[in-house]
């Protein structure tokens, strides 16, 4: 039953792609946006391509980072293991959340330890959303006067209360403790024990405030790669509109991509694209132009994750028959 239930769940959120991706395609000129990234400019293609490598390179400095706080000390390329394979399954799983639960299994199998790993990728991710909402703030607050816009500032509003929400429920005892006894009767008492310790390990950090500052210093850096990326795409395919809109706008595409409700944010992506950027005058044939531009990168990039991936198998394969190289 319970594989019936994951089959149908992943049927439903590849449905819901391929009917936005026809909806959009019906929405547009297919011809013009051909053309449009047929003639994009490749120099500034190649010059996105590379930016958009170093928010990897980033997200994994930033795991890494959380994973040496609680002591999980393995080699670097051993991490990067993982992590490629999580960038490759984010394309086919829901959202982000399927490449964080492959990365997490990954190298909980590795390390043995799948408590404190689970909590990094879950903090490495609460950081990157956190990072996202900082920018989201500040890039509003310079660049109101440019825009005005009330669904841009509803949807600003929306993350940040989302985050506060989130931020509450985590670090507040007492909402949590409400809330866990809400939910321990609507749920089993399995998936509870697994929220209560991700819970415990979570808290473990607050002993490493200093590692904590870095990584959202370093979620911040993260999130401005993308819309600089966007940017750089822009002007690809002729577009030339303040910078500022786009490090307002990304943000608030990028959380809702979060929602696993698409295959790889697939649909979901481009069709929040098209809406937020024709609040700033960008055609529709323009705007999903630089989101499948955009999601090429993806695409290439997951590729050369498999890839590392698959190649790794046999190595992986005897590691699990190791112990692994932990230092106390």
């Amino acid at each position: 039953m319970a594989i019936v239930k994951k089959i149908l769940s992943i049927l439903f959120r590849v449905g819901i792609s391929i009917v936005l991706l026809l909806f959009l395609f019906r929405q547009i000129d297919k011809k013009s946006l051909l053309e449009i990234i047929k003639n994009a400019d490749k120099g500034y293609l190649f010059l996105a391509f590379i930016v958009f490598f170093f928010n990897y390179v980033f997200c994994l400095l930033r795991w890494q980072m959380l994973l040496k706080a609680i002591k999980i000390h393995i080699p670097i390329s051993r991490i990067i293991i993982s992590f490629a394979g999580g960038v490759f399954f984010s394309l086919f799983l829901p959202s982000t959340i399927g490449g964080d639960l492959m990365r997490s299994m990954d190298l909980a199998a590795h390390t043995k330890r799948p408590r404190e790993v689970v909590a990094t990728v879950f903090l490495d991710r609460l950081s990157g959303y956190i990072g996202l909402v900082v920018l989201a703030l500040l890039s509003l607050f310079f660049g109101w006067r440019l825009l005005e816009d009330r669904i841009i500032l509803i949807s600003v509003s929306l993350i940040t209360v989302l985050l506060i929400i989130i931020l509450l429920v985590l670090f507040n005892k007492t909402i949590f403790l409400k809330i866990n006894k809400y939910l321990s009767g609507l749920s089993s008492g399995k998936i509870m024990g697994s929220v209560m310790n991700l819970h415990q390990e979570i808290h473990l950090f607050r002993h490493h405030k200093k590692v904590i500052f870095k990584n959202l210093l370093l979620s911040v850096f993260v999130q401005i790669i993308t819309p600089f990326c966007f940017y750089i795409i822009a002007l690809s395919v002729g577009l030339q509109i303040n910078i500022v809109y786009f490090f307002i706008l990304l943000p608030i595409i990028g959380a809702i991509t979060l929602l696993p409700i698409s295959i790889g944010g697939l649909g979901l992506r481009d069709a929040t694209t098209i809406f937020f950027f024709a609040h700033v005058g960008v055609s529709k044939n323009l705007a999903f132009a630089m989101s499948l531009l955009n999601f090429s990168f993806i695409v290439i990039y997951a590729a050369i994750g498999g890839l590392i991936y698959v190649l790794t198998v046999h190595h992986r394969r005897i590691q699990h028959h190791q112990s692994p190289p932990l230092q106390p």
